[in-house]
């Protein structure tokens, strides 16, 4: 049983959205997916996928590409992204879940979840590019407290489960917490009052140069967008500790 770390399928079977203009690497990105994921995946196994995991803009429109998900192997915990405009309230999710038959998928929403070896937690986080900070005139201090609090939520899920069970938590952002220059310092404080080592996040496409993991203040951040993995996804070892 082990466990997989992925962000960004951008799946798109109903909603028709390309993604080449992020580059050669997309092109037959749901064939590779599909191949990839078969090829290292096993049903013992759990997959986090940390947000932008469909285009559709409803869970109407989102059917087809969680019934993929579902077809893969492995348990899958899904994370929020800033496209996934299907998002709804955690008793919405819950009953998409259950009308669809969708028994595979688990989505991380103000909670936590325990694997094998690990406790997943994690939130959505906030942009990194100064220009997207101030989209829709965007309150970005409030947004980040927004998006902290939810992060607390889970972290103290997380660590009730910790407190039984000894596991190590594993923090899970779709937007890097730190990336370059960029340093949300309010989400590292949180993560570090937790005890949090390792975090993973995806949202930048098309930079495959920068170093897979950084370290901040003592945490890993670790990029695990799909191109950068190119679609196959990251087992997540012990020796990250």
């Amino acid at each position: 049983m082990s466990l997989f770390s992925i962000a960004d399928l951008h799946l798109s079977h109903t909603a028709g959205k390309p993604m080449d203009k992020f580059g050669a690497r997309w092109t037959d990105y749901t064939e590779k997916i599909d191949k990839r994921w078969r090829a290292v995946v096993t049903d013992a196994d759990t997959v986090v996928v940390a947000g932008d995991i469909s285009w559709a803009i409803d869970l109407e429109g989102a059917v087809e590409d969680f019934r993929f998900i579902e077809s893969l192997p492995g348990r899958k915990i899904i994370g929020k992204g800033n496209h996934d405009y299907w998002w709804q309230t955690a008793a919405k999710l819950e009953a998409f879940k259950e009308e669809n038959g969708f028994g595979t998928v688990d989505f991380l929403y103000n909670n936590a979840f325990e694997t094998e070896d690990y406790i997943i937690s994690g939130t959505r986080g906030w942009y990194v590019e100064e220009k997207m900070q101030q989209k829709e005139n965007a309150d970005y201090q409030k947004i980040v407290a927004r998006e902290n609090g939810r992060l607390r939520l889970s972290l103290s899920e997380a660590d009730a489960i910790r407190q039984k069970t000894g596991k190590p938590i594993l923090a899970y952002f779709h937007f890097p917490p730190v990336f370059g220059d960029f340093r949300c310092g309010e989400f590292i404080e949180t993560l570090k009052e937790f005890g949090v080592k390792n975090c993973y996040f995806g949202h930048i496409h098309g930079n495959y140069t920068v170093p897979r993991s950084t370290n901040t203040d003592g945490i890993c951040f670790s990029i695990i967008s799909a191109d950068y993995l190119n679609f196959v996804p990251m087992i997540t070892m012990p020796m990250d500790y």
